[in-house]
């Protein structure tokens, strides 16, 4: 088991360095559960990238549905990420429920249908990024269920619509379109626009809009966070690189179909104040 939970360090490292440096400021005991969850959550998160066909990865995500329905034993031990994720569900009462939830929202990702309305994103980042600070928050709180439920939810509705901001050019590129089409038609922007990487007026106030949508989502949390102990900020820690992308997407100079680079001393900083000061001053 030592070393499925080493392969999850190295995966999180590697594909998810914000969350990674933010499981350093856990208590040592917490670490490997929360490399196992946020291993699970890159797995998911990658299948678009490994398949060709969306059957290929609708057939992936089965297996991990089995695999939470506790089907295929065998096959979950010998998956280092499988075996660390069930020890982490046992040890910390994380919900099925929940898991399965994230894996059905991230089916969205293998087709190339356009987000409709916003309530959709909102729903979509609620059952990815707010469950996945949820169940790192219930970890750190030694599977009880965390103490402001709404900060987190609020926060990972934040963090969610930033980082699919600053994803536009990778998903655009790919024929994906997260922007919803209400908020496009509430600005008279085309979808094409988005699709082709024009950086029309309409398209920028439709994204301007999400970037506000983005930071009321954050203010929310900050408000709610009051109530969070610091036992719980590793959890919410990521969404202070939120604020940094908002920023960087609200410069004069910002062009949303050029990748957008935060520089990484800049985030392990945010994070570092985050955990001295407290996430809700850094938010």
């Amino acid at each position: 088991m030592a070393n499925a939970f080493d392969h999850c360090q190295q995966l999180v490292r590697e594909g998810d360095k914000d969350r990674f440096l933010a499981t350093l400021f856990a208590p040592e005991k917490y670490r490997r559960p929360l490399w196992a969850l946020y291993a699970f959550n890159l797995e998911i998160a990658r299948v678009r990238e490994a398949i060709h066909e969306p059957m290929a990865g609708e057939i992936r995500l089965q297996w991990w549905r089995d695999m939470l329905g506790g089907a295929g034993r065998g096959e979950v031990s010998a998956h280092p990420v499988a075996a660390a994720l069930r020890d982490a569900v046992i040890r910390y009462g994380l919900p099925p429920q929940m898991l399965a939830d994230l894996i059905e929202a991230r089916a969205f990702d293998l087709y190339d249908d356009p987000m409709a309305t916003l309530t959709e994103l909102e729903s979509y980042a609620a059952r990815t990024s707010s469950a996945l600070m949820t169940m790192a928050a219930r970890i750190l709180s030694d599977g009880r269920p965390p103490v402001a439920p709404e900060a987190l939810n609020h926060a990972g509705l934040g963090l969610a619509i930033a980082s699919l901001l600053r994803a536009l050019p990778v998903h655009a590129s790919r024929g994906q379109l997260y922007v919803p089409l209400d908020v496009l038609a509430r600005h008279g922007a085309d979808p094409a626009d988005v699709l082709a990487g024009r950086p029309t007026e309409p398209v920028r106030a439709a994204l301007a809009e999400l970037r506000i949508r983005a930071r009321e989502h954050l203010a929310e949390a900050r408000e709610g966070m009051a109530e969070a102990p610091p036992a719980i900020w590793p959890a919410l820690m990521p969404a202070v690189i939120a604020r940094l992308m908002l920023q960087r997407m609200e410069r004069r100079s910002y062009q949303p179909f050029v990748p957008l680079d935060v520089p990484q001393w800049r985030r392990q900083w945010a994070l570092w104040r985050a955990s001295r000061r407290g996430v809700q001053r850094a938010l």
